[in-house]
């Protein structure tokens, strides 16, 4: 059972060996996204597999929830998790917490009616709701440690270098 105390030590002991060997630390993360008809995707990672599609509105099949629902839920998850895990690093009881992930958007960006309009989010909000017999101040803490070690916050807040690769497979007749 993953209680704060078992949280707690494992986080601890990953920082420690972490911090003895970097390398132990680094490396890839591959995930690969197959595009099938209807604007299907299906996605692997590892022994995970799951759904992406676009809804009907959009020329799709709505074979599951769209790119969108899954990077807020990325960041959302990812948020929600640092706090349970800074909670049980710091000591701070939580009965409950929820992350809320509000985006804004123009789809004239996306489907490329206006080049004035990023196609991307006009801005984010995220709400974090807890239930806790903690101070405030501790509170405050928790959310401060958490937000500035977020590997999805940071991503978002500050530019990550992309590079495209393209192989080209000529296949069949």
């Amino acid at each position: 059972m993953s209680t704060p105390d078992v949280i707690k030590a494992a986080l601890e002991r990953n920082a420690k060996v972490v911090h003895a060997r970097p390398s132990v630390g680094q490396g890839p993360a591959v995930t690969k996204v197959t595009l099938n008809a209807g604007l299907a995707c299906e996605v692997e990672e590892g022994p995970w597999t799951f759904s992406v599609g676009m809804t009907e509105k959009y020329g799709g099949i709505n074979n599951g929830p769209n790119p969108g629902v899954y990077g807020r839920a990325a960041l959302g998850a990812c948020l929600a998790m640092g706090y349970g895990m800074w909670a049980a690093r710091l000591d701070v009881p939580v009965r409950a917490l929820t992350v809320e992930i509000r985006a804004s958007y123009d789809v004239r960006g996306e489907l490329g009616v206006d080049d004035s309009i990023r196609p991307g989010y006009g801005a984010i909000v995220y709400v974090v709701t807890i239930d806790t017999p903690a101070p405030e101040a501790d509170v405050q803490r928790v959310l401060d440690m958490a937000d500035r070690h977020s590997s999805w916050l940071d991503d978002i807040r500050n530019p990550v270098p992309v590079t495209r690769e393209v192989h080209i497979v000529r296949s069949g007749a």
